[in-house]
């Protein structure tokens, strides 16, 4: 095993451990999945990864819940700066109109990931939203979208937006999907953290 290879190995246990803990509400071993500076952007809040863990406290007590399954990774490690682009389901569970539903995005993580004090820490996790889908708990159940409300989101997850702006979360609106500009230049960064050319991996 060369040192490359554990290397990757180590980034992809920070990458699992992070599903596992947070769908476990498990935050203080949660904590140990990020760099100090961490910051996390979901359709629903952005900010530091303790103001996510603040935000997702508050929505389990108010009934949200948010699960996420893991697929396939790539890992790009260079020195003490890695990316990992980890395939990946969103799935959320809740109300729209009245009608209990589920919500499921495929996507990937893109994760911007330092070495820090010997151990590999998540410095900016930027998901990449492809497709989503929404379907009634209760296939016999009759559920009828806004239209308009729908269309104002992206494509690659308008139903998860609209659920969420529903429950009451300003949703954001430029995430990166399948393709596009947005997408584009979150690939730039990855390459210019790889190089060394970012301080921050959030430079734009």
């Amino acid at each position: 095993m060369n040192e490359d290879f554990l290397e990757r190995l180590k980034v992809r246990e920070v990458i699992e451990n992070w599903a596992l803990w947070r769908d476990a509400n498990d935050w203080e071993r949660f904590r140990a999945c990020w760099a100090p500076e961490g910051r996390m952007m979901a359709t629903w809040t952005q900010g530091t990864f303790e103001e996510f863990i603040e935000m997702s406290k508050q929505g389990f007590a108010k009934g949200v819940r948010i699960l996420h399954f893991l697929g396939g990774s790539t890992i790009e490690v260079s020195g003490d700066r890695a990316i990992a682009l980890t395939k990946m389901t969103i799935s959320q569970r809740g109300k729209v109109h009245d009608v209990l539903v589920d919500v499921v995005c495929t996507g990937r993580f893109c994760d911007f990931l330092r070495k820090h004090e010997g151990r590999w820490g998540i410095s900016l996790r930027q998901p990449i939203y492809e497709k989503d889908r929404l379907d009634p708990v209760d296939p016999a159940a009759r559920l009828e979208l806004d239209p308009e409300r729908l269309a104002r989101f992206p494509e690659g997850y308008r139903h998860l937006a609209y659920l969420q702006s529903l429950i009451g979360y300003p949703v954001k609106t430029d995430m990166p999907g399948l393709t596009g500009p947005e997408v584009e230049a979150l690939y730039a960064r990855c390459r210019a953290w790889l190089a060394g050319e970012s301080k921050s991996a959030d430079a734009r």
